[in-house]
């Protein structure tokens, strides 16, 4: 029986239905390497709040990163102990290792984690996955560096916190608080595609995770803290820096060449049918001609640097030719990452052959008004020349956004922008005959919301 192919974006949000049906709703893992001392307080910790918290059911999962301690069999203990404790063994060391494959092995549609020595205080829990579960955001995450935190640590940590914070605002655009706080939470589903982008598995690991699923668009939720610094934290603080450098020189590199398929992150709007697209308004319109027009500027710019450039050595209509050439290249690569949102080297061929098409319209525009001035004056000072080529230019970028609107990239979506790349097509009659897919069941065995009313049975009564 064949498979249906795999969605290329990410379903609408949705919030979790309410009844719980044997699967937990929450997975909280807590990575450990020689933990034995704070393992179990931190576990039966951890249990006590959300059995006293968490309306839903949830699951505390222990992984262990190669501890050569006591911490697999306390580990093993607790998971025999306690029904809603279970416990994944891990042969090599890295956070981000442990992370990523216990959570993709999980069937709960909200994963969490936090750093056993619980710095930060469990009051934050519920309002950091709130919103996860209600569909509002995508991710969340802790952070001490909100205003309304409260910390409590020594002046170096708090010296190397805001510096990586500086950096990452400076290196990569990041627009997140606090990077590093182990207190992070992210929707199952945007996890199975945002997982197997993430290469580090260490430390960097949260950085990665966050500055990917923030330039795809996905919404970030965050909960300011209160946290207290752990004393014995074995973490290396020199070593870490390094590595973490080292990713962000790695992840900036990548997303300068395009080279990550964030596109499959995109989100659709949800299921308001004001969201719905209208007959006739094309999408993202507004958005389009702003970075349109931010891209044809400095195009402009570029292109008439290279005309005086190329001037020098040829002729008019040679150098006309050769800086068309060259700034429409580097306009086509432009608008297809910044105007269009798209990214990846899918179709970048084919994109540039279409922009060479629409180089050319320009090329005959401008081409054709210097001839006719070449008739009218003879021979044109050339300022008298660049005045022309402008206003031939400014003709020709018209022409430009609407021939790549409606042609070169007329079945791309806005990436990260709330819409579908399979819902630009449609018409707005089709999708009020049809409802907007909700996309898979979070999580088996959930009732469907529309699904006709019956008891209500107490979630806990499911763990």
């Amino acid at each position: 029986m064949p498979t249906e192919p795999r969605p290329r974006t990410l379903p609408a949000r949705r919030h979790l239905p309410a009844e719980v049906r044997g699967t937990p709703v929450l997975d909280v893992v807590v990575p450990v390497h020689n933990e034995q001392r704070d393992l179990e307080p931190c576990v039966r910790r951890l249990h006590a709040h959300l059995v006293e918290t968490f309306p839903y059911g949830f699951r505390i999962t222990i992984a262990d990163n190669a501890s050569t301690d006591r911490t697999p069999e306390i580990a093993a203990y607790l998971s025999e102990a306690i029904a809603e404790v279970a416990h994944h063994r891990l042969d090599r060391k890295g956070r981000g290792r442990a992370l990523r494959t216990v959570w993709a092995a999980s069937d709960a549609p909200v994963l969490a984690y936090m750093d056993v020595d619980l710095s930060t205080d469990l009051n934050a829990l519920l309002p950091l996955v709130a919103p996860l579960i209600s569909g509002h955001s995508d991710l969340a995450i802790g952070s001490r560096l909100a205003r309304s935190s409260r910390v409590v640590r020594g002046p170096k940590r708090e010296f190397i916190s805001r510096t990586y914070n500086l950096i990452l605002r400076g290196s990569l655009q990041a627009r997140f608080s606090d990077a590093q706080c182990g207190f992070k939470a992210i929707r199952r589903d945007v996890a199975e595609r945002l997982l197997p982008m993430v290469e580090d598995t260490g430390w960097f690991f949260d950085t990665e995770l966050l500055v990917l699923a923030e330039r795809a668009g996905l919404r970030i939720h965050e909960v300011p803290v209160d946290w207290v610094d752990d004393p014995d934290s074995t973490v290396h603080i020199v070593r870490t820096a390094a590595e973490d450098l080292k990713g962000v020189w790695r992840v900036g590199r990548a997303l300068a060449v395009g080279a990550l398929p964030l596109d499959r992150l995109a989100r659709p709007f949800g299921d308001d049918p004001r969201d719905r697209q209208l007959q006739g308004v094309p999408g993202g319109l507004a958005r389009q001609l702003l970075g349109f027009c931010v891209v044809g500027v400095l195009s402009t710019l570029f292109y008439l640097l290279l005309y005086s450039a190329f001037r020098t050595s040829m002729g008019a209509q040679l150098a006309n030719v050769a800086a068309l050439l060259v700034s429409a290249v580097a306009n086509t690569a432009a608008n297809r990452r910044l105007t269009f949102g798209v990214r990846g080297r899918e179709r970048a061929v084919r994109h540039q052959a279409q922009g060479l098409v629409v180089f050319a319209i320009g090329l005959a525009l401008t081409s054709g008004s210097l001839a006719a001035l070449d008739t009218a004056a003879g021979r044109p000072s050339h300022t008298t020349e660049l005045i022309v080529l402008i206003a031939a230019n400014l003709a020709a970028t018209v022409l430009r956004f609407l021939l790549f609107r409606i042609w070169v990239f007329s079945e791309q979506g806005v990436a990260g922008r709330g819409r579908s790349t399979s819902a630009r097509g449609r018409s707005s009659s089709t999708r009020e005959q049809s409802p907007p897919s909700r996309g898979p069941e979070p999580f088996p065995g959930y009732r469907s919301p529309t699904a006709p009313a019956g008891p209500v049975d107490n979630p806990r009564e499911h763990r």
